[in-house]
């Protein structure tokens, strides 16, 4: 009985994993979905034991603030090359062997540490100026103890950042599960570090992130080599590959550098509202963003290194049958699912955070917040598909431009609807930056399938 229901269970999956490309990517995205869901619950309940523990006190707005500037140079610095160099690593590896790529990854690495430690050093250089503008509502008190945190911070930018290239490699060897679920280990140390070092405040939570990534670095790096790909940083050069890799990171980092101002200017702008206000924002935020990150994640995760495959391989036709497939299906489950979050926005708010520090009042704030964050889910994840599109088609260009017509309309609408809706209109804002990002890529990507399929025909 047993055996049978094995074998059962192993041709089903083997059906899954086999066959289309379509298929292939269904079953790396449940894989990646899965182990993330795993992690995401785990970062959920941290929210929660944050949440008690702090509330929307001024230090965790201190916390919040300090942590603006590690994240937003780990996305711009680490994420925009991460994006650069997989379709190229994929290419290199599949035309010129393991050896060539291996030495792809090395030069890669270099090049990345040495960007991360740059911009950390200019922005610890620069903290004193730059923390007074993005927190202007601060107290110097509470100033004081956000440019702390900052210097409590700063192992995690490296640490992220070389986290978020050896992640990316080890998918790019369709190895999705090991780097899903290794992203539990950041916010489970972050929880320790709460529960047992209590008496250090926030500065616990600094504590545990940085500990956490650690451990994710030790884990990731393992399982690298395994698979004999060397974890040494090795120079070789500029060479053709890596001069390739680099001429698609200047437009992406620029295009990130304004995409991630988005989160800068949202938080800035927040912290000129009512104490608290970070905070609210925060916790308005966090729930929207577990179906988003589990989905948009494990989806990117596992098309990029089919999309970059089919393009090497000039496949347009698949190509855009992937892309019209995933579209379709992603816009049938986040549309039901978007209307039954904003249905039950604050009894979910009411039973998960109102207890401790969290108050009645603050339900309803974040509730209504979360509502406006909501509407964004359809479109953001979406707009994920296309983004891996149009990078592993090298097209890096088109998210320069549209990152800056982003920050234009976020900084527009933030301003029109603070003034209509106070804190709440940031969020609506949010969700407008993407309707607009997702039609934008679409068309534009679009319009390049298009005129790929016609050479390709002529071609053939």
């Amino acid at each position: 009985m047993r055996n049978g229901l094995y074998q059962k269970s192993l041709t089903f999956w083997n059906k899954l994993t086999s066959g289309s490309t379509n298929r292939k990517i269904l079953a790396a995205t449940l894989t990646v979905g899965v182990g993330l869901g795993f992690a995401k619950l785990i970062s959920t309940f941290k929210e929660l034991v944050i949440a008690w523990n702090f509330g929307t006190s001024d230090s965790l707005d201190a916390f919040l603030i300090a942590f603006v500037l590690p994240s937003f140079i780990t996305n711009v610095v680490a994420g925009s090359f991460n994006a650069a160099l997989i379709p190229t690593y994929i290419q290199v590896r599949e035309k010129e062997g393991k050896e060539a790529a291996q030495k792809l990854f090395s030069g890669a690495i270099v090049w990345s540490c040495g960007l991360l430690a740059i911009t950390t050093l200019v922005i610890l250089a620069s903290a004193p100026l730059l923390l007074p503008k993005i927190a202007s509502g601060f107290s110097p008190e509470k100033l004081d103890l956000t440019y702390k945190l900052l210097w409590t911070l700063t192992p995690s930018i490296i640490f992220s950042g070389i986290l978020t290239v050896w992640a990316a490699v080890l998918n790019a060897g369709e190895r999705f599960a090991l780097a899903a679920v290794a992203e539990t280990l950041t916010p489970a140390m972050t929880i320790l570090f709460i529960l047992l070092f209590h008496s250090w405040d926030v500065f616990s939570l600094a504590g545990g992130l940085v500990a956490g990534q650690l451990l994710e670095m030790i884990v990731i790096g393992m399982a690298l080599h395994r698979q004999q790909i060397s974890l040494l940083p090795k120079w070789y050069g500029f060479d053709e590959n890596l001069r390739q890799v680099i001429g698609q990171y200047a437009p992406m980092i620029a295009g990130a550098f304004l995409m991630s101002s988005c989160t800068l200017v949202d938080q800035s702008m927040a912290a000129m509202l009512a104490p608290g206000s970070v905070a609210a924002l925060l916790y308005g935020k966090r729930l929207v963003l577990l179906p988003i990150t589990i989905a948009s994640t494990a989806l990117s995760t596992a098309v990029i290194p089919y999309f970059s495959k089919m393009i090497a391989h000039q496949d347009w036709k698949s190509v855009d049958h992937t892309l019209g497939h995933y579209l379709r299906l992603i816009f049938g489950v986040t549309v039901p699912m978007t209307v039954l979050f904003i249905a039950v926005s604050e009894p979910l708010i009411h039973l998960l955070f109102q207890r401790g520090s969290f108050h009645a009042s603050d339900t309803s704030l974040v509730s209504a917040i979360q509502i406006c964050y909501a509407l964004q889910i359809p479109f953001y994840i979406a707009n994920i598909l296309v983004v891996r599109l149009v990078s592993a088609m090298k097209m890096n260009h088109l998210l320069m431009q549209v990152s800056a017509l982003n920050l234009i309309v976020n900084v527009v609408c933030n301003y029109l609807f603070m003034a209509w809706m106070g804190i709440k209109g940031i969020a609506l804002s949010t969700s407008v930056v993407y309707m607009f990002c997702f039609s934008f890529m679409l068309i534009n990507a679009a319009i390049k399938l298009r005129k790929q399929k016609k050479i390709s025909h002529q071609i053939n």
